[in-house]
C-alpha cells in the first residue's frame, strides 16, 4: 500500500465517523490523523482530502445523485457514500488523474465495503469521470 493510499484510507475513516457524527471538531480531527499516519505531508493530504469532502459536500451528495440511478445516498451503506464522495471530489475538485481516483476508491471499497461494493463504486465514479471530461 502506498503512503497516499494510506492517507485515504484513513480520510475514508475520518469520513465514516463525520457521517454518523457531524460535530467532529478538528482537535479530534488531528488526533486520529497523528495516531494514524507519521509523516506530516501524508497528514496535511488526509486533512485537505477530509476537508475537501466537508467542504464541498452539498455539490458532491448532488453529483452522486445524479449519477447514482435508481439510488438515493441515504440508501447507500455509509462506507460506499463516503468512498464515492472522496473519488468524486478527487476527480471533481483535486490534482488526481481520474483514473487513479477511481482505482483508489475501488481499493478501498475492497477493503472496507460489501461484495458488490467495488463494482457499485466503480460503475458510479465512471459517469462522473465521464461527464467531468466532457465540461
Amino acid at each position: 500500500m502506498t503512503r497516499r493510499s494510506r492517507a485515504r484510507e484513513v480520510t475514508l475513516q475520518l469520513l465514516y465517523e463525520a457521517d454518523l457524527n457531524e460535530d467532529q471538531d478538528r482537535e479530534t480531527t488531528d488526533a486520529f490523523l497523528r495516531a494514524r499516519l507519521t509523516s506530516p505531508e501524508m497528514m496535511e493530504f488526509s486533512r485537505s482530502l477530509f476537508e475537501g469532502v466537508r467542504r464541498n459536500r452539498a455539490e458532491l451528495d448532488a453529483i452522486l445523485v445524479a449519477y447514482a440511478e435508481n439510488w438515493s445516498l441515504s440508501r447507500m451503506a455509509a462506507t460506499d457514500r463516503n468512498i464515492l464522495r472522496l473519488g468524486t471530489y478527487e476527480i471533481v475538485f483535486a490534482d488526481t488523474p481520474g483514473r487513479v481516483a477511481i482505482n483508489e476508491a475501488v481499493e478501498l471499497a475492497k477493503r472496507f465495503g460489501g461484495r458488490q461494493s467495488p463494482q457499485f463504486v466503480n460503475g458510479i465514479l465512471d459517469r462522473v469521470l465521464a461527464e467531468h471530461r466532457k465540461s
